[in-house]
Formats: C-alpha cells, structure tokens, sequence
C-alpha cells in the first residue's frame, strides 16, 4: 500500500512538471521569448598532451579557420577538339583532262573499280572539359602546391581563394613521379600554411585535411595517421616515387591537392588518393609526404625542374617468401635484386642479393621507406649505404646519379624533350653498331607514356639512325635534331633482330 502511495505522489509530480513546461513554452495568445546565447565557445571534448606534457583540449576551431585562408580551389580546363563525321559525302571525280584521255567515268571504272567516295571531316566547336581539386599556398608571393594529375595537360588554370577572389595561374614546374605541381598566382599578402619535417609524424596523432570535394568549398574533416611510408601502385610513372602517409581522414575527390595537417598547423603532407571500391570515401586516404613536397618544390624553384638521385638498382621488399627464398639472415630491409650498368649502387661496391638496412642514418624497412629518403637528395650526394651481406654489415659510400648514369645536374631542355616522346634513350655502343654495320646511333631502351607509344609502332631496342634525314650517332645528336624542333618528324632506324630500314613519323 505505501508503495502504491508513493507511485502516486511522482506521477502527480511528473504531471505538474509536463503542465509548467508546455504553459512556459507553448503560452497560447501570447507573444514566446527565446533566448539566444552568443559567444558560446566551443569546449574541447577530449584531451592530448602539448609539447611539455599537459593535458590540453583538443579544439580544431582556430587550427581550421587558418588552414581553410591557405586552402584554394583549383579550375583546370582542357580544350578538346573534335571533327564531325555526320557530313554528307562528295564525289572524287576525275579532272577533264583524264576524263577524255579515259573516254569517261565508266572507261575508268572498268579499270579501276567503281566510284570511291571520301568523307571531309569538318571542324565541331571545341569542347571543355573541366576538372578541380584543391591546392594549399605555401608561400605569401603566390607559390601554391597541387597535385600533378589536378592540372595535367590543362588548356587554363583558374585559382579561387578562401575569400572569393579569382585568379588565373602559370605552372612553374610538375613532377608526374611524385604526383606534384607546383602553381603561381599574381598576388600577395596571402595566408600560407607552413611545411614541417614529416619525419617527425607519429602513427595515431591527430591530423585534419583540408580541401575542396565534390565542389565543397573549403571543408575540414579530421582523423589520425593510419600508417606512413604507404605504396598503393597507383603512380605509373617510370620513376614514380610512392611513400604515402595514410589517414583515416576523410578525403573525396576534389581533395586532391589539399593540406593535410597536424595540431600545430603545419603542413605535412598534400593529399593525393583515396583507396575505395567505389570512388567515394571508404576509411583511407593518402598524402605525399611534406619532406618530398619541399624537395620538389626547391627543386623547380632553383633549377627548373625536379633533379633525382638514383641508386639505379631493381628492388624488392623483405618478406617471409623471400627470406625462404633467398636464405636471408634478417628479416627486414630491401632486397637488391638486380643492379643498372653505370650505376651508382654498382660503383659503390653494392652487390645483387645484398639487403639495404640503413641508408643516410635511417633504418629502412620497406622499398617505399627506402624511395622517400633516396627521392629527397640530388644527383651527386653521398649516401652512406649499411647492407646486410651472407650475415656481414657492410658499409658502402654512394654518389647519387640521375637517370643518365651521371652525377651532373639534367639539363631542362633536353629532359623535357625525351619526356615528351617517353622514351629512354642510350648510344648504341661500337659491337652493336659494327655488327648491324652502322657507324652509330641512339637506342630506345625503354618506352613509356608519350609521343613515340601514342603515335607510332616503335618498339623498344629501335635504333634511331637519322632524323630527317640528319645523321644521328650520339643521345647528344638526338636533342640537337630536336631542340626547338615544331611540326612533323620522321625518323629512321633499325632493329637488331629485324631486316631493313624503317621509318616513323609523328608531330611534335
């Protein structure tokens, strides 16, 4: 029975309580006063410890507002143009002149067949075809970071700021093997964001990316690092550099090119690719680390284009197969597999079957770890390079090359001309040339994405001879035949194993 009281009691207290909240909030016939709090600030719900230990609220409220001012939206447009083949046919007859030495059309058609009919294709309006992504501005002059597939082969490059104002941009330099570019705009005085040693990042810390998906404008989502030194085989360049950081931020397309950055608001890397099976976000994202992207970017800035050390070694990573395989005595680390002629890695005393364990001071546990750190020196730095040999460490001295097998610089003019044809080219040397009696040439050793797969049917192991009509004996031959050079080509050559002389054509 007192239970039964008590039961009463709150129900009538419940039901007084419900009466003086709708009469409060719902007084009929009369004017209602809501209250409105500004200035309310937002309170950090968890807490990280800052550089001396203490405990501080994680709060991405200021952090955001100066990111998104250093965050832009990049426009790239492309004009395509097309022919229109719904035209009607025209006739190809004969000149008089021919028509009556022939005695007519039907004389000739009793030689030669019947009529042949041509169609002219006739010029439509060109088409545009439009793409964006984001890109960050590290330098208040102008200077913005984007990824290279954002503005490849662009007709116009069009840069909207946080605060709306447009801008037409130059491209300064782009790296395809890194998936970087590097942009300028005519202003000044504006917001940048800083760069800091990747090296530093730490799996777990927290990190928001900054971009433009889906046509967003400047939208901040946050998470933390998932992995480093990442390679998702998604560069296909020849010399594609992949050493991603991964995040669990969320990235879309449109991304591409935007910042991603830790609690102190320092650029870390430059988001560049999601995996997902549909395209759309699905948990992972990957940036270019920001030490590769300052590499770069010093590169165009002071010599024009980006200038790469390399090992010149074929490559595999450490893992349980392979330490079956091979009998390894370690268990992590890069495999040689194989070693370039001329290279440095060969000129230094390294061997195939050797494991690279520590390069420059770092331990290197994958080939994308060992990539990242080789990408970031030049040609002609030293390397101090530990191997782990049948058990032994030994220690090797490496002077970086550049693809050429050379510790010299690369000359602009030349490289932007073998880009352009994708090729790699190499003298032939004298036994080739005596046995194929020739007095020289250029070999295509390797063919990549460019002019010379896109246009023609060469095949790499084409010896190219003569380029129209000018003798060619040297790969220094070759870029004097083609400096400047505007319009068509036809280049002559052979091949080893192949008969006779052949003869390609393309435009340049």
């Amino acid at each position: 029975m007192k239970d039964y009281g008590i039961s009463a009691l709150v129900a009538l207290v419940v039901s007084f309580g419900v009466f003086f909240a709708v009469t409060q909030f719902t007084d009929f016939g009369k004017s209602v006063k809501i209250e409105h709090v500004s200035g309310t600030p937002a309170q950090g719900a968890l807490y990280t410890a800052d550089e001396n230990g203490n405990m501080i609220p994680v709060d991405f409220t200021q952090l955001a507002e100066k990111a998104m001012d250093a965050v832009v939206h990049i426009k790239s447009t492309q004009i395509q143009q097309y022919t229109n083949s719904n035209n009607s046919y025209q006739y190809r007859e004969l000149p008089d002149p021919f028509k009556e030495f022939f005695g007519g059309d039907d004389f000739f058609e009793q030689f030669f067949g019947p009529r042949r009919y041509y169609q002219t294709p006739q010029p439509r309006e060109p088409q545009a075809r439009v793409g964006t992504g984001s890109g960050v501005i590290i330098n208040s002059e102008g200077y913005i970071v984007t990824n290279n597939h954002v503005i490849a082969n662009a007709d116009d490059i069009e840069v909207t700021l946080h605060d709306n104002r447009t801008f037409k941009a130059n491209v300064v330099g782009t790296d395809p093997s890194t998936d970087l570019a590097l942009l300028q705009i005519k202003a000044s005085g504006l917001s940048t964001l800083p760069l800091v040693n990747s090296d530093d990042v730490k799996v777990g810390e927290w990190v928001l990316a900054v971009g433009n998906p889906f046509n967003l404008n400047s939208t901040v989502t946050a998470g933390i690092v998932s992995a480093k030194s990442r390679n998702i085989n998604i560069l296909r360049e020849q010399f594609a550099v992949e050493s991603f950081i991964q995040t669990d931020a969320a990235i879309n397309p449109g991304n591409s090119g935007g910042a991603l950055i830790n609690l102190s608001g320092g650029l870390i890397g430059i988001n560049t690719a999601i995996a997902s099976p549909t395209g759309a976000y699905a948990g992972y994202g990957f940036a270019v680390p920001s030490n590769i992207v300052n590499k770069v970017v010093e590169d165009f800035l002071k010599y024009g284009m980006v200038q790469r050390g390399f090992l010149g070694i074929t490559i595999r990573g450490v893992d349980a197969t392979l330490i079956k395989e091979k009998e390894l005595e370690v268990e992590t680390g890069v495999y040689v597999d194989s070693l370039g002629q001329n290279s440095a890695a060969k000129e230094a005393g390294i061997k195939e079957g050797d494991v690279i364990v520590e390069i420059d001071g770092k331990k290197v546990n994958t080939t994308s770890e060992l990539q990242e750190v080789v990408a970031s020196h030049r040609p002609g730095d030293k390397l101090e390079v530990k191997v782990n040999r049948k058990g032994k460490e030994v220690v090797s001295q490496v002077v970086l090359r550049n693809r050429e097998g050379e510790t010299d610089f690369l000359d602009k003019a030349r490289t932007t001309i073998f880009n352009n044809l994708g090729a790699q080219f190499e003298d032939l040397d004298k036994k080739t040339a005596k046995k194929l009696n020739i007095d020289g040439g250029v070999k295509v050793s390797k063919l990549f994405a460019g002019k010379l797969k896109r246009n023609t049917a060469i095949k790499e192991g084409f010896i190219i001879t003569k380029i129209d009509g000018r003798v060619i004996k040297s790969v220094d031959d070759l870029e004097t035949a083609l400096k400047d050079k505007k319009g068509g080509v036809l280049i002559e050559g052979v091949y080893e194993d192949f008969p006779g002389t052949h003869y390609y054509a393309l435009g340049l």
